[in-house]
């Protein structure tokens, strides 16, 4: 199921209240940059599942810079609160309402997102503050 970012806040409170699907199971995302027939830049994908019937719904909405911000879903899944930081972290997509949004994975100094295509694929160097190990001390 596809949604418009504005709607999806509503949509998944439906989906939770009416359609039962009491259980986020995963948030994640898809950098669409250099994808030939890609229209948007992020897929942000919601798996949900109804743990009485064992039905799964995938929803998805997509997202264009400069307005990377979509409501969080926290407040109906209390499980998505490391979900969406991990997207965060990876990403950089903004989720409106998290009442925790800071980095997950990577150190709050930071200054990119590694799951973007756009990130260098040798990375950024080491960190300035990795202790560094003799041989025997590893």
């Amino acid at each position: 199921m596809v949604v418009p970012k504005e709607s999806l806040r509503a949509v998944m409170q439906h989906l939770k209240s009416d359609g039962k699907f009491d259980l986020l199971v995963d948030v994640t995302c898809v950098d669409y940059l250099n994808y030939r027939d890609a229209r948007d830049r992020f897929g942000l994908v919601y798996l949900l599942a109804n743990t009485i019937t064992n039905e799964r719904l995938t929803v998805r909405t997509f997202l264009n810079e400069p307005d990377l911000t979509v409501p969080s879903m926290v407040p109906l899944w209390s499980g998505a609160n490391w979900l969406e930081r991990e997207v965060y972290d990876m990403f950089g997509i903004l989720f409106d309402g998290h009442p925790d949004l800071r980095r997950i994975l990577m150190p709050d100094e930071f200054a990119a997102f590694p799951l973007r295509k756009d990130y260098p694929l040798q990375g950024r160097g080491e960190r300035h503050n990795f202790p560094v190990l003799k041989r025997n001390q590893a």
